[in-house]
């Protein structure tokens, strides 16, 4: 009966040890080197070897944590710098919207402006979806942020 304790005992014991994280070197190195791209800007880099280190390290339990909250900061600012930029361009577009509408207004050759018009506002419009889904992924990755 003793032996029978001892060997349960024991193999309880190399169950826990097995299911113990163990160090894995390589995924340290990919966390790392998102980590660097991500603090040098290079945001689709970052989030490349993300996928990476998650798709070929499926037990690196604690790199793949940290590489999720990670994956929200790149995205966050990709998506920011991306929401920034956007900005700009919709501003001008709509500004080059109003400037055509005036000159349609004044100018004989109306006609000819007509296409540039139509040229601009679906420009205008486009850059204004671009602008609501950045905004909305921003928010999103906030609230998954505040989750987490």
């Amino acid at each position: 009966m003793k032996t029978r304790k001892r060997i349960i005992a024991v193999l309880a014991v190399m169950a826990m040890l097995s299911c113990q994280p163990k160090e894995n070197p390589e995924a340290k190195a990919l966390l790392e080197r998102a980590r660097t791209e991500y603090g040098e800007g290079r945001y689709s880099e970052a989030l490349a070897t993300i996928e990476q280190l998650r798709r070929d390290h499926p037990q690196a339990i604690d790199e793949r944590r940290q590489a999720l909250t990670l994956f929200q900061d790149v995205a966050l600012k990709q998506a920011q710098t991306d929401l920034a930029r956007t900005d700009s361009l919709l501003e001008a577009m709509k500004l080059r919207y109003e400037q055509l509408q005036a000159r349609i207004k004044t100018s004989p050759y109306s006609k000819q402006l007509e296409g540039e018009l139509t040229e601009t506002r679906r420009l205008r419009d486009s850059l204004q979806v671009r602008f609501d889904t950045q905004c909305a992924k921003i928010k999103y990755i906030h609230k998954k942020q505040k989750e987490g």
